[in-house]
């Protein structure tokens, strides 16, 4: 069985600021210092699902960089293992769940996750940039997990394990179910600070988690909505939907907000990143 981990940076073990999972170029401190440890932490804790993976019965896994850039992976960290791949860069056709469309492929994991946008106490939570406020599947509010849970159920993909903060893996269990083993690498106080595990223990829980996780998959359910779904996509200052409400098939809904319908869940995910492009406008006139 081929499995597939999607590792974001912001739920890792010891992150609780934008400068952390920040790179130099895009807003980090000069010297990085702060993101290089989140990067080897990202890494270690990927490490460990792999492993976990394994364990489970996985015969190839994927670890696919899935934060930002989608380069912050550190290579030399990764294990010589016969059936271990990664992924790197950033215009990938899946983006955050690339791999999970390739045969034989019979389990997703979410490493490093965090809360959506507008979630109390979760630790850097936000959907997909800093200005989408919510988006909203067939009413239910949703967030990177959601959007990448319903593309791999596509699939036939099923989501079988999470870790992140406490607030993020709650959402997780609660939208996806209690099939999603989760591990709670930290606790949120604040949108900006956490109560974390010793980065050693949370990478032997991740492990362990990820091995319930793997053992399981051939019960688990590929996630799935009502199709066609309506699908609202919300903002934080209305010239974002202003750009988006011209493109064809796009209603606006409210002065932020703007709706659209999609017959399955490829077509929801590229209309909402073609979304998420389209609505980074100026502010400023």
């Amino acid at each position: 069985m081929k499995v597939v981990i999607s590792v974001d940076m912001e739920g890792v073990c010891g992150v609780a600021s934008w400068v952390q999972v920040s790179p130099p170029e895009f807003g980090g401190l000069v010297n990085g210092t702060e993101y290089q440890a989140a990067r080897e932490r990202m890494t270690l804790e990927a490490v460990a699902a792999a492993e976990g993976a394994f364990a489970g019965g996985a015969t190839e896994v994927l670890i696919n960089d899935s934060h930002d850039t989608m380069r912050n992976l550190l290579p030399e960290l990764l294990p010589d293992l016969p059936g271990l791949t990664f992924t790197s860069g950033n215009d990938k056709p899946l983006s955050m769940v690339q791999g999970v469309q390739e045969p034989g492929t019979g389990a997703l994991l979410f490493v490093g996750y965090h809360a959506r946008a507008g979630s109390p106490r979760g630790p850097l939570a936000h959907t997909w940039n800093g200005f989408i406020r919510d988006v909203r599947i067939n009413g239910l509010s949703t967030g990177e997990y959601g959007l990448n849970a319903l593309l791999a159920g596509q699939y036939g993909v099923p989501v079988v394990f999470a870790a992140g903060d406490d607030v993020a893996i709650a959402e997780i269990q609660a939208e996806l179910g209690e099939q999603v083993v989760g591990v709670a690498v930290k606790e949120g106080l604040s949108t900006f600070a956490a109560v974390h595990l010793h980065p050693a223990e949370a990478q032997r829980r991740i492990r362990a988690g990820a091995e319930a996780g793997v053992r399981a998959a051939a019960q688990a359910t590929p996630y799935t909505t009502r199709w066609p779904a309506q699908v609202q996509l919300s903002f934080d200052h209305q010239a974002r939907a202003d750009q988006c409400e011209r493109v064809p098939g796009i209603m606006r809904v409210d002065a932020v907000t703007v709706a659209w319908q999609s017959p399955d869940a490829f077509h929801l995910f590229q209309t909402f990143r073609l979304l998420a492009t389209v609505a980074q406008v100026r502010l400023n006139g």
